[in-house]
């Protein structure tokens, strides 16, 4: 029994995976209980309302998870994955910054602030190009333009469209990946497996039809995914990348709640195991700290 450690899981809606997790923890013996974070209303003014050694902070919307976080951080619980990491990761612009900084390799970038900058943005990048809303999921609004006559009719739209998500131009260079790319899962830095996720289609995600299989993980991946998470601030991350026939692998994006269910199977990686192994370790050093 772990019973001097009270964890709490936040969810909204109800997945797979957060089911995997209370049976993980159920195994183990460990307190805890499950918050939809759709019902809530959190108090700074009452910090005691929550009793947790650590917080799992799984729930879908990504502003309401990054607020929770916020919240709960102030009242000292922690948080994972920490506000910062979700700040970060919900910014594909952020993401791209920060891996920048730490010299990480990723598909060449331009960002615009206006239909006209983009456009000269995208002839500079030259075509094909892949233009993302900065902020987004599941691979949902993504265009790949092939030629200046696509690249004028979807910059209008978007100016039409308005909105914040459609005001920052994010413009990457197209990678011709074979149709496939990688998604490695790294928690408390380890990169413990990956999955190549396949598809005709030039997105990859199974969340639009890729089939995952099992990929291999080598040191240089293992390195490469380990550096990424921590240029974001670490925890429990999913780093996809591509293959590039030239400069070999480059990091495309950070997810910080992902989905794992259909990655046990197929890397036969116990994941729930590992990230409750991650959060009793934040709420091991918490109740450390406290004691």
């Amino acid at each position: 029994m772990t019973a001097t450690i009270r964890i709490a899981l936040t969810y909204g809606p109800l997945r797979v995976e957060e089911r995997l997790l209370f049976a993980e923890l159920d195994r183990r013996g460990v307190a805890w209980d499950a918050i939809d974070d759709r019902s809530l209303t959190v108090s700074l003014a009452d910090p005691t309302a929550w009793p947790y050694d650590a917080v799992l902070a799984r729930g879908v919307g990504q502003q309401r998870t990054f607020h929770l976080a916020t919240m709960l951080e102030a009242a000292g619980i922690p948080v994972v994955n920490a506000s910062a990491v979700l700040e970060c990761c919900n910014d594909k612009l952020r993401t791209s910054a920060a891996l920048a900084r730490a010299g990480v390799l990723q598909p060449e970038l331009r960002v615009a602030f206006s239909p006209d900058a983009a456009l000269r943005a995208i002839d500079d990048l030259g075509y094909p190009v892949v233009l993302k809303p900065a902020v987004g999921s599941w691979g949902r609004l993504l265009a790949r333009i092939n030629d200046r006559d696509a690249a004028e009719a979807i910059l209008e739209h978007k100016q039409v469209l308005g909105g914040f998500h459609h005001q920052t131009f994010y413009i990457q260079e197209h990678i011709a990946k074979p149709d496939r790319d990688i998604r490695a899962f790294v928690v408390g830095g380890e990169t413990i497996c990956a999955i190549y996720r396949s598809s005709s289609h030039w997105i990859t995600n199974t969340a639009r039809g890729g089939q995952a299989t099992n990929c291999v993980v080598t040191p240089e991946l293992a390195d490469l995914c380990s550096r990424a998470a921590a240029a974001v601030g670490g925890g429990i991350l999913a780093v996809d990348l591509f293959e590039d026939p030239n400069r070999g692998l480059l990091v495309n994006e950070i997810n910080a709640t992902m989905e794992f269910r259909n990655s046990i199977d197929t890397t036969g990686v116990n994941i729930p195991a590992r990230i409750i192994d991650h959060v009793l370790a934040v709420a091991r050093r918490r109740s450390l700290v406290a004691a």
